[in-house]
């Protein structure tokens, strides 16, 4: 399990993370999400003990990072897919990982072949894709087994096959009880990968649960309906202070201020056949976005085209 608590870091006059505290149980993927700027980065390298706290602390089953004998046995991280020599074999690369904690080099072939790199163990990692360094920063992270792993924006350059490999690979080393942390701006992957959420924005807590307990703070509900007098339905329940707008994949009107009993009744009261009346939850993006809007550091506004 990894413990923070009351952490806070300064760059000079900016806060990045402020008093934060937060826990990732063991045998669980919990996502680590937030704005640009949040802090989620920052608060990893603090994890690792790469950046020192201002204040507060980050544990790892009870121990500092830098307590831990042979870190790599006991913690994996991928925080940036480029942090290798360039000059180095990928073989080369985790060696010298492998040699650093005393980890036999027979390792070495096996997270190759894990990640899928084994075809390419001998070739400079300089001439490496984005998508080719995520994967043996993965294979780094993995070198030691460790019970504690943390990835950071791990998807970044890999094509949907990759993408799918990531995620059971993550769900699969949490089913065997694994810690594992993981921090993406992807909303459609985190709602099928992560089962727990650990939320920030501005360098503090904004929530922290399950993924349905977070999307369940969101106001965002409506309710998808269907009919062949759509035109009349969606006058009527306008009248009546709901907000509608059209379905984007077919016809159709997603309700929003309004329950679905109530537009039942609406449409039977004036006559109006249905074909589909049906409650709708926030997605975990819409959530977000929704949760996390007075926290976004750099807010674009929607503008016309140029003329």
């Amino acid at each position: 399990m990894i413990e923070v608590r009351n952490l806070t870091k300064r760059y000079g006059t900016t806060v990045a993370v402020d008093d934060l505290s937060f826990s990732v149980p063991a045998g669980r993927v919990t996502g680590f999400l937030g704005p640009n700027g949040a802090g989620k980065s920052t608060t990893m390298r603090m994890i690792l003990g790469l950046d020192a706290p201002a204040s507060g602390s980050a544990t790892i089953a009870g121990r500092t990072y830098h307590d831990l004998p042979a870190p790599l046995y006991e913690v994996g991280a991928l925080l940036d897919a480029k942090a290798m020599h360039g000059g180095r074999s990928a073989a080369n690369h985790l060696k010298v990982l492998a040699q650093s904690n005393g980890i036999p080099a027979s390792r070495v072939k096996e997270v190759l072949a894990m990640v899928g790199l084994d075809a390419v163990a001998r070739r400079r990692t300089k001439g490496f894709s984005l998508g080719m360094g995520q994967r043996l920063g993965i294979a780094g992270a993995l070198l030691g087994d460790p019970g504690v792993l943390l990835f950071d924006e791990p998807v970044n350059g890999l094509d949907p096959e990759g993408i799918l490999w990531v995620r059971n690979m993550m769900k699969s080393l949490a089913a065997e009880g694994r810690t594992v942390l993981v921090s993406s701006h992807l909303m459609n992957e985190m709602a099928v990968t992560a089962d727990y959420l650990v939320v920030i924005g501005r360098g503090k807590l904004i929530s922290e649960g399950s993924v349905s307990d977070f999307i369940e703070r969101s106001g965002h509900r409506s309710v998808l309906v269907r009919s062949p007098d759509l035109d009349r339905l969606k006058q009527l329940v306008m009248a009546a202070g709901a907000s509608v707008r059209p379905t984007p994949d077919r016809p159709g009107l997603e309700v929003a201020n309004m329950d679905s009993a109530t537009i039942g009744q609406i449409a039977a009261a004036n006559g109006v056949v249905l074909h589909e009346l049906t409650p709708r939850q926030a997605s975990l993006e819409e959530a977000f976005m929704e949760l996390t809007a007075d926290s976004v550091e750099y807010a674009a506004t929607t503008t016309g085209r140029p003329r």
